[in-house]
């Protein structure tokens, strides 16, 4: 539990510091941009995700944090209710809002504080009316049961320490013929040891993610019906270079350089649309 706590805390720290430098009209970009590597626009992870024509809202864009494009995954229609786990700094709640307008309501969950502010100001600036930010975790999700027609994420599940509780929070509040439809990353095969429970791993978006195969079981085990992982993104030895500057001072393994994490990771993950129904 102390462990979990660790990285939970780490991760929140993480993200509000995000926030914190995006509300100062500081560069941000996903899963570290606060370590000053470059925007978004050049992270691997990051770049490349929204169509900027189709998407106005520039503050909201230029401070997500995502892997992927949650809203491309499902179509989403007037009067549906949909709720992203993990919003950030409001992108996906501002697009889902524009597209359940009118009758529809896009709800965010965030537990960063700083987040919740910065998605407020996106929100206000986009004149969207019909969006609600809630504070709250994603294993212990602030809604009724079936109370939503359609959860999305965006490179946020793989954050936390018990994704048996986020996946069962997200059944629970869907109803009944609701959608899950994530971005996330996922692994492609199992991490060496050594890295798993590295906290600056963890709040980089690497050793928190499942192996593909653990994603459809575990969705299965929560009653989703269908499941899927589409890989949508793979990341070359260049990309990881890149990624390589992310990590926080002293936390890779004694005696691990960054090349031998380059070399322990490559292959092994990958960014990808998780699909899964409630029946």
């Amino acid at each position: 539990m102390t462990d979990q706590i660790e990285i939970r805390e780490a991760v929140r720290e993480r993200y509000a510091s995000a926030a914190r430098q995006s509300l100062e009209l500081a560069d941000t970009s996903c899963c570290g941009s606060s370590c000053g590597c470059g925007d978004s626009s050049s992270d691997p992870v990051s770049s490349g995700l929204y169509d900027e024509t189709e998407t106005p809202f520039a503050g909201a864009l230029a401070a997500s944090l995502g892997c992927g494009n949650p809203t491309a995954l499902t179509q989403l229609l007037p009067g549906q209710d949909v709720l992203d786990l993990g919003s950030g700094g409001g992108l996906d709640v501002l697009l889902s809002a524009r597209r359940v307008a009118p009758g529809g309501t896009a709800y965010g969950l965030d537990m960063t504080d700083e987040m919740l502010e910065l998605a407020e100001r996106h929100r206000a600036e986009a004149g969207i009316t019909n969006a609600t930010f809630i504070k709250g975790t994603i294993e212990d999700v602030p809604l009724a049961d079936a109370s939503v027609d359609v959860v999305i994420s965006n490179c946020v599940i793989n954050l936390s320490t018990d994704k048996d509780a986020v996946l069962h929070e997200a059944y629970r509040v869907l109803r009944p013929g609701g959608h899950f439809a994530v971005s996330d990353i996922v692994l492609l095969r199992p991490l060496p040891a050594e890295y798993v429970s590295l906290v600056g791993l963890w709040t980089g978006c690497i050793a928190g993610a499942l192996v593909d195969s653990d994603y459809l079981a575990k969705l299965e085990a929560a009653g989703f019906s269908d499941p899927s992982v589409q890989v949508t993104r793979m990341y070359t030895r260049e990309d990881l270079e890149g990624l390589a500057c992310t990590l926080p001072a002293g936390s890779l393994p004694d005696g691990t350089s960054p090349a031998d994490a380059i070399a322990a990771l490559e292959g092994a993950f990958a960014s990808a649309f998780i699909r899964a129904d409630k029946v």
